[in-house]
């Protein structure tokens, strides 16, 4: 039988302190409201749709703030890879794997998604699923794990920490989005980064 996953975790993650993320990620992580990763990662999602939904269909094909930045597609496109190895990381430190995790260079990793040859409903479904998988994985840890810690890149992470970190990134690209790429008259076709 299929379980609802709808509601808090019977674990909350508590927010994750200093050393438990990159310090490059410290005030974005400070953005995020609560103490609870999972309903952080919800509200986040709700915003990044109400926020993207209505430019579906052509609008939104090519549509960049300034010449070589990245398309509204193509920063959807990075945070689903960003939200994987983010995962991925997370269910490393959650099982105990002592490996020290790698980083990636997320400006190599766009122009090979192809992100702008597909639709903007397609991306955002694609980030709807991956994002209900993130829930799921993390609704499902045991409570002792959001603290368990390991090295990601070069620095101490917990698993609350990593979780925290997918949405305030996220909420770090709502802003540019919101102030960069949906003021009016922001718009301009683009091939590049951002």
């Amino acid at each position: 039988m299929r379980q609802d996953h709808s509601s808090s975790s019977d674990h909350a993650s508590g927010r994750p302190l200093a050393g438990e993320y990159a310090d490059y990620a410290a005030a974005d992580i400070a953005s995020v409201p609560g103490d609870d990763a999972v309903e952080a990662l919800r509200h986040a999602r709700a915003e990044t749709l109400t926020l993207l939904r209505p430019l579906t269909g052509r609008s939104a094909d090519g549509l960049a703030y300034a010449p070589g930045k990245w398309t509204v597609k193509e920063v959807v496109g990075h945070l689903i890879d960003d939200e994987r190895i983010f995962v991925y990381r997370a269910l490393c430190l959650a099982r105990g794997d002592t490996r020290e995790l790698a980083g990636f260079d997320q400006d190599a990793y766009v122009p090979p998604g192809g992100f702008e040859q597909r639709t903007l409903a397609d991306l955002l479904d694609e980030y709807e699923a991956v994002r209900e998988a993130t829930i799921r994985f993390f609704t499902g840890l045991p409570a002792d794990a959001w603290q368990r810690r390991g090295r990601v890149n070069g620095y101490g992470a917990s698993v609350r920490g990593l979780a925290y970190h997918i949405v305030a990134h996220e909420l770090h690209h709502q802003r540019v989005l919101r102030s960069h790429y949906l003021a009016a008259g922001s718009m301009a076709p683009s091939e590049g980064r951002i």
